[in-house]
C-alpha cells in the first residue's frame, strides 16, 4: 500500500509509526487481551496509559506544576463557550482579537455571555495581517485576553505573544502546539482542539493556571467546568479514550524524534521551502505578510483559478491529496503539520513547478 501525502488543515496526516503501531496493538493491548477502545477508563491499564500521555505532554510543554492538564471532549469549538463560562468570574467583559475565522468565531461565542471588546481586528487587509500591539484597544479591567495563535483557514500566525498586565492571556493553539517549544508561563490558559498536532478528532486539550480555577459561573455545565475535570483527573465522565490513547502514541513520537526543538528545525524548514517556492514564481501567490505567515497551514492561489481543478487532479495523480482551500477562501491550502514529513513537501514542490511549466 502506497501512503498518500495527506495535506488536510484536520483530520490531519498522523505519523505512519504510531498508526501501525495503533493496529499491532488494535486487538490486544500489551497482552492485556483488550482493545485500548474496550477498556474500562478507570481500570489500572488504561489509566496507565492516560497518566503516561499527560507526564509526556507535561514533560514536551514543560508545564509548570501550577497548571492542570485537562483532556476533555469536543475539540477546540467546545472551549468558545467553556473559557468565558469558566474565567468570567462575576466580571461582564473580556479582550478578544480578531484575526481571522476562528477568532471570529470565538467571538461570537463569548457575545452569548459578555461584553467582547474586540482590542484588534484585521479585517480590513482581509486578515492577512496582525495589528501591531501599540494600536490594541485593552481593557485592563478585563477578565482575560484572547487571541487565536494561528489562523488555520487564512494561515496567518501571531509571531510572538501578546502580554497584559495583570490580565490572563488566553490561546487557541490548536494548529501550532507542539510545532516548537513555546512558555506555558505567559498564558493563563491554552486550548487545543486534537485533530492537528496531537491525534484523531474529538478530543481537546486545556491548559490551565491553578488560580483561574473555581470561577465557573453557576450557569456552566459540570461538562464544561474545568475545575470539575481537574478535580476528577479528566475522568469525570467516560473520556475520548482511543483518542486519548492515540495523542499518548503521538507524544511519544515526538519526544523519539527529539523533542519540539527537532520539531521547531523541521517545521521551519518545510515551510521556508514551500515559502520559497511560491515567492519565487508569478503564478502562485501567497498575501499573508511575511512576518505572519504560518507555518503549519500555507494557503495559495494561482495566477489563473480556472486551473484550480486541473491542478487537483494532477496532484492526485501523485499522491498529494487534500491541498484544496477552504471553501472561504479557495485556491490552495497546504497544511504541513509535524506529521508531514518533509518528501511530502518537496513532492508537492516538485508537482508545482512541473504544473507550473505546463500552464504557466
Amino acid at each position: 500500500m502506497t501512503r498518500k501525502y495527506n495535506f488536510s488543515a484536520g483530520p490531519a496526516t498522523l505519523p505512519q509509526e504510531v498508526l501501525e503501531q495503533a493496529q499491532a496493538e488494535m486487538l490486544d493491548w500489551h497482552g492485556s487481551g483488550l482493545s485500548v477502545m474496550e477498556m474500562s477508563h478507570r481500570g489500572k491499564d488504561y489509566t496507565s496509559i492516560a497518566n503516561q500521555a499527560e507526564a509526556d505532554l507535561r514533560e514536551l510543554l514543560a508545564v509548570p506544576e501550577n497548571y492542570k492538564v485537562i483532556f476533555m471532549q469536543g475539540g477546540g469549538s467546545t472551549q468558545f463557550a467553556a473559557v468565558p463560562l469558566n474565567l468570567l468570574g462575576d466580571n461582564d467583559s473580556a479582550d478578544y482579537v480578531n484575526t481571522g475565522v476562528w477568532s471570529d468565531k470565538a467571538i461570537k461565542e463569548a457575545n452569548r455571555y459578555c461584553s467582547v471588546n474586540v482590542v484588534a481586528n484585521s479585517q480590513d487587509t482581509n486578515f492577512t495581517t496582525i495589528p501591531s500591539f501599540e494600536s490594541w484597544s485593552l481593557n485592563p479591567d478585563a477578565a482575560y485576553l484572547h487571541y487565536v495563535a494561528n489562523e488555520t483557514i487564512g494561515g496567518l500566525e501571531f509571531p510572538w505573544v501578546p502580554q497584559v498586565e495583570g490580565v490572563p492571556v488566553v490561546c487557541d493553539m490548536s494548529s501550532t502546539i507542539l510545532s516548537r517549544p513555546i512558555d506555558v508561563s505567559q498564558f493563563g490558559l491554552i486550548y487545543a482542539g486534537a485533530q492537528k498536532n496531537i491525534g484523531p478528532a474529538g478530543l481537546g486539550i486545556v491548559i490551565v493556571r491553578d488560580d483561574l480555577l473555581g470561577k465557573a459561573r453557576e450557569s456552566c455545565p459540570a461538562m464544561l467546568n474545568y475545575e470539575t475535570h481537574a478535580n476528577a483527573h479528566s475522568m469525570y465522565n467516560t473520556p475520548a479514550t482511543y483518542s486519548w490513547y492515540i495523542a499518548g502514541l503521538v507524544f511519544k513520537w515526538i519526544k523519539k524524534q527529539g523533542g519540539l526543538t527537532t520539531m521547531a528545525e523541521l517545521n521551519k524548514r518545510k515551510s521556508d521551502k514551500l515559502y520559497a517556492a511560491i515567492d519565487q514564481s508569478d503564478f502562485y501567490k501567497n498575501t499573508v505578510q511575511k512576518e505572519a505567515r504560518s507555518w503549519m497551514n500555507i494557503p495559495f492561489t494561482l495566477a489563473n483559478s480556472e486551473l484550480d481543478e486541473v491542478f487537483l487532479e494532477q496532484a492526485v495523480e501523485r499522491n498529494i491529496v487534500s491541498i484544496k482551500g477552504h471553501r472561504i477562501s479557495g485556491g490552495m491550502r497546504a497544511s504541513i503539520y509535524n506529521a508531514m514529513p518533509e518528501e511530502g513537501v518537496d513532492a508537492l514542490i516538485e508537482m508545482m513547478t512541473d504544473f507550473e511549466k505546463s500552464y504557466g
